[in-house]
């Protein structure tokens, strides 16, 4: 059975950092692109970030709001992905979470809530 749990979440002051980790368990997660999607309250899901899982090399994308100040990594031996947070604003206020898909399943942890606010 796939599991995405994520950790890191909390409250942070504007301008602050944190760093979002996901573990996974149940799929053969180095074959597996990974992402991080969040929802602010009254909005919808929205992509942050995406890695591949292209062998040594990983690519990564991200939305416009979070380039430059993101950063998506992985870790194939520990099965995670990780999500730096930088220079966090309000409005990154949201409950973020971790996505894979492996064929044709969806499968999302259960989130972690960033709060940004002083």
């Amino acid at each position: 059975q796939v599991q995405l749990v994520e950790s890191g979440g909390g409250l942070v002051q504007p301008g602050g950092s944190l760093t979002l980790s996901c573990a996974a368990s149940g799929i053969i997660f180095s074959i597996y692109s990974m992402a991080w999607y969040r929802q602010a309250p009254g909005k919808e899901r929205e992509l942050v970030a995406g890695i591949t899982s292209h062998g040594i090399t990983n690519y990564a994308e991200y939305a416009d709001s979070a380039k430059g100040r993101f950063t998506i990594s992985r870790d194939n031996g520990k099965k995670a992905v990780y999500l730096q947070m930088n220079s966090l604003k309000p409005e990154d206020t949201a409950v973020y979470y971790c996505y894979v898909r492996t064929g044709a399943m969806d499968y999302w942890g259960k989130g972690t809530l960033i709060t940004v606010s002083s």
